[in-house]
């Protein structure tokens, strides 16, 4: 059978910077090329980054996009690098619908997200996107619309369909087609949101497509961070009986060369099946002379603790460098939640990049304070100590504060010391809390809850404790000395706002709350639901209530990394102003 070698190059872009992006693609195109490769497929959008949200209503993105794709084909071929087969996923627009022209239920300007076919400096075809997700963190309905073909492009005497994303998840569409279009391979282009254990699914997902188009898939993903989204890698190829034979790491960026043997070319089936046209681009007839393959490489999978921690550091060392922040600076008050972020930081953009602020007040114990800078001193990040009773006092003698709302004003203090050192010195400030305290409002809002990022934002309070002792086996494990305190591990939770406090106080244990929030806030249980599965009724009517109250405070929370299937932001859409309420008491009575 005639021979192909492919290279999926999961590369780590940014929205918008397209002449960086550029760079990228023609760097990796010339590494595919210096490792004899035939073909080299880029992720989906990769020429604009993702998601561009309503970057793709405005003209001129769509036009630097377009005019962009065809300077990246001509200067591919000026760079000597003109007979690779390059494909590359770009901003288009539908052909014949005149821009500016609105048309109720259509994206301005009719943006497409397409994937160039790029050979001998010019852009042969493109294939545009046919499912458009309208779920979760997508919104494609709103920024594209939609393509009605196939696009089936012979290399090498080899039929090569080429689909984009959602198309390869979604029923029917030019997937379906490519068994009919006599496909040798279906190369999907992607752009894929990390979520935990997505890859199992991604893997699931790209065995049973292979069957059905009764050909070899080749699958590659974006990597890198986007704002809340982490793009994970983990390209992958399965045979036509799906098994798969190739796969990348997750959060690295690099190519995959891999050598394939498909089946020849037989014809050029054309017409259209379930509404998708089959379009035929002929490139190179002629099979390769045959070589000796290499052997393909099948990366190790990730614990579930490794893929968490790395989409964590992922998400926070690309939010950092491409924003243009050099460090991150955070209160570091000896407990779990700022020590796990205090070492993700450390590993995301180095310990001399990293800046801590204790900020004892007359509550804070002398463990906590041990344990901060215990911290520091392992992993060698910037450590200061501010105390905060001389600046607390004058409040409180001024204003008569008590209660909780002097446990406030002092959260609030340490947050006016760290956004004037953010001011003065550049930094970005990391909020610290975890998804299970902002899922109760367990928080002071412009106090603890500020920040520009929030590494822990998608991540329950009961995987802070397993990612950090993960954390510190795993550094045991490398010879390493561990970045948490055991203290910070294993002593009970407490804000330290008030004599003897501890979060039990105020909330249920950690791994009760986290159960009964993975019903409510993941599942949609309602309170009955609730109710049946075993939980207190009195309770379940508590913490339903902690959580809907605490919708606007939610709002105003910095961004982090989506971790789960429905991280709060886009995930999770609640009205602020909402009257309805689950309440399992009168539930009970019915």
């Amino acid at each position: 059978m005639p021979q192909l070698r492919v290279a999926l190059a999961q590369v780590d872009v940014t929205v918008g910077d397209i002449d960086g992006n550029t760079d990228k693609i023609v760097t990796w195109a010339r590494n595919a090329v210096e490792q004899g490769a035939q073909v080299v497929a880029f992720p989906e959008m990769a020429l604009t980054g993702y998601p561009v949200e309503d970057l793709a209503l405005r003209a001129s993105f769509v036009d630097a996009s377009q005019t962009r794709i065809k300077k990246l084909a001509q200067r591919l071929a000026d760079e000597g690098l003109g007979e690779i087969v390059v494909i590359c996923g770009y901003l288009d627009r539908a052909g014949g619908t005149a821009m500016g022209v609105d048309r109720l239920g259509r994206p301005k300007g009719s943006p497409t997200n397409s994937a160039a076919v790029i050979h001998q400096g010019r852009v042969v075809t493109s294939a545009v996107k046919h499912h458009l997700p309208n779920y979760g963190v997508f919104d494609e309905f709103r920024h594209f619309v939609p393509g009605n073909t196939l696009q089936v492009v012979r290399i090498h005497g080899i039929d090569v369909a080429i689909v984009i994303c959602e198309d390869l998840w979604q029923d029917g569409g030019p997937v379906a087609v490519a068994r009919e279009a006599g496909a040798g391979l279906l190369l999907v282009v992607n752009s894929s949101p990390y979520e935990a254990n997505k890859d199992d699914l991604r893997g699931d997902l790209v065995r049973r497509r292979a069957r059905e188009a009764g050909c070899a898939l080749a699958y590659v993903n974006l990597v890198g961070g986007q704002d809340e989204l982490v793009f994970d890698g983990d390209s992958l190829i399965a045979d036509a009986e799906g098994t798969i034979f190739a796969r990348a790491p997750q959060f690295e960026q690099g190519s995959m060369i891999v050598d394939l043997e498909l089946p020849a070319a037989t014809g050029t089936p054309s017409g259209s099946h379930e509404g998708i046209d089959i379009v035929h681009t002929v490139l190179q007839s002629e099979a390769l002379p045959p070589y000796a393959p290499m052997a393909p490489n099948i990366a190790p999978r990730l614990s579930d603790e490794a893929e968490m921690y790395g989409a964590i550091v992922t998400g926070l060392r690309d939010y950092v460098q491409k924003n243009g922040f050099k460090s991150v600076l955070l209160g570091l008050s000896g407990g779990i939640d700022s020590s796990l972020v205090a070492a993700i930081a450390c590993d995301a953009i180095g310990a001399e990049h990293v800046f801590g602020i204790s900020n004892p007040s007359v509550y804070s114990s002398d463990h906590s304070k041990d344990d901060a800078a215990e911290l520091a001193a392992r992993t060698g990040l910037n450590y200061r100590v501010v105390p905060i009773q001389p600046m607390v006092q004058p409040f409180l003698d001024t204003l008569g504060l008590t209660g909780l709302s002097e446990e406030n004003l002092q959260a609030r203090v340490r947050a006016v010391i760290w956004m004037g050192l953010s001011n003065s010195d550049g930094h970005l400030v990391l909020a610290c809390g975890n998804k299970s305290e902002l899922a109760v409002g367990y928080s002071t809002i412009y106090g603890d809850a500020v920040g520009g990022y929030a590494p822990l934002k998608d991540l329950p309070k009961t995987l802070v404790w397993r990612l950090a002792k993960w954390r510190n086996e795993d550094a045991k494990a490398r010879g390493q000395q561990p970045p948490i305190p055991e203290n910070s591990i294993v002593k009970p939770p407490s804000a330290e706002l008030s004599p003897g406090q501890q979060d039990t106080d105020s909330l249920p244990p950690y791994d009760l709350l986290d159960d009964m929030l993975d019903d409510y806030v993941e599942q949609d249980r309602g309170s009955a639901e609730l109710v049946a599965a075993g939980f207190d009724t009195e309770l379940v009517t508590k913490v339903i209530q902690l959580v809907d109250r605490a919708e606007y405070k939610r709002r105003q929370y910095p961004p982090g990394p989506k971790l789960t299937h429905k991280a709060f932001g886009r995930d999770r859409r609640l009205p602020i102003t909402n009257a309805w309420r689950e309440d399992a008491r009168k539930a009970a009575e019915h």
